[in-house]
């Protein structure tokens, strides 16, 4: 059966904060995930307002099933003028389809509708069915002209954002939040956390790092005073065949299936919330040797930390990292040196 209860929440953000009086806050439903922005001082409201307003904008432009949106017209009529955002989101997810050698790639689409794991009939893909996709998955298949902002898409082909929207919105709601004057703030859009000025002075935000194998407990408690956190994991969703095999939602774009990984969950900290959620996604797909080594090779161009949890029992976590183990954690913790 699929696991609902969690979907996208992989990460759970405490919002308590002493001090500065009560917050404004924003709740909404966008991007297939609930959504809240949460700030501090004077023009808090307005600016959590112009947040709800800017997401809800962005899914209208991104959204792959809604009609219309530039993602749509790029897979239904391989061509489309593109809203700013559209354009820089889709420059940026050719950009880290690249440095991740092709483990996030946007044009898995076409896998995941075959697939179909997070819908109402998933289904275990012949090798016959995914060998005929696999030709039309690769970020060569689109086609930018960032000077006209406008986008063409090879035939059979398609795009899904995804893996990459939420990130992106989470960059933008921190540059509003900051435009209205807000110096404190949090959102948690879905399973992406942003956290901005501390919880108080000289105190960090907490994020709880959820603990794969427990909805209910965490494998690490993240001290953060500002950027962006972003946890992928194939235990967020999942179908289990009528063999007994469990097939997680991250697709490996190498192989078309499934991504078989030795990685329960992996947790990206950065100052950019798309990257955030790109590389969440294709160190998931690399697993722990190659996301250890991804890590080591890219800290020039492309600076983040992770957390990795392993399938057999341990937190692997980089030393710029604040962590504490919750009581009664059940993982080994081994620093990334």
């Amino acid at each position: 059966m699929k696991r609902l209860g969690c979907l996208v929440l992989a990460l759970v953000l405490a919002l308590a904060l002493t001090g500065c009086g009560e917050p404004a806050q924003a709740g909404f439903f966008a991007m297939d995930t609930y959504m809240t922005v949460t700030a501090y001082g004077p023009g808090a409201q307005d600016a959590v307002t112009a947040c709800g307003i800017f997401i809800n904008a962005l899914e209208r432009d991104i959204s792959r099933t809604i009609s219309g949106s530039d993602v749509d017209l790029l897979n239904t009529a391989h061509t489309a003028d593109l809203a700013p955002d559209t354009d820089i989101l889709l420059a940026l997810a050719q950009e880290y389809s690249a440095v991740t050698g092709g483990a996030f790639d946007v044009t898995v689409a076409p896998l995941v509708t075959l697939w179909n794991v997070t819908g109402d009939t998933p289904h275990v893909a012949s090798e016959a069915e995914i060998a005929a996709l696999l030709p039309f998955v690769g970020s060569h298949h689109l086609h930018l002209d960032r000077e006209n902002r406008r986008a063409t898409l090879d035939e059979g082909c398609a795009i899904d954002l995804g893996g990459i929207g939420k990130g992106y919105a989470s960059d933008l709601v921190k540059n509003i939040l900051a435009d209205n004057g807000v110096k404190r703030a949090t959102a948690a859009l879905g399973g992406n956390v942003m956290v901005m000025g501390g919880k108080g002075r000289n105190t960090p935000w907490t994020v709880g790092i959820q603990d794969p194998a427990d909805p209910e407990g965490y494998g690490a408690l993240l001290d953060i005073y500002d950027g962006f956190v972003v946890t992928s994991g194939g235990y967020q969703r999942y179908f289990t065949a009528d063999d007994g095999t469990v097939y997680q939602h991250i697709i490996d774009p190498a192989t078309g299936a499934p991504a078989v990984t030795d990685l329960t969950s992996v947790t990206i900290v950065a100052d950019s919330g798309t990257l955030a959620d790109a590389f969440s996604t294709a160190l998931y797909v690399m697993g722990e040797a190659d996301a250890v080594a991804f890590w080591r090779s890219h800290q020039a161009d492309y600076p983040f930390d992770m957390i990795l949890i392993t399938s057999d029992g341990r937190l692997l976590y980089t030393p710029g990292l604040s962590l504490t183990a919750p009581e009664g954690c059940p993982y080994t913790y081994q620093s990334i040196e």
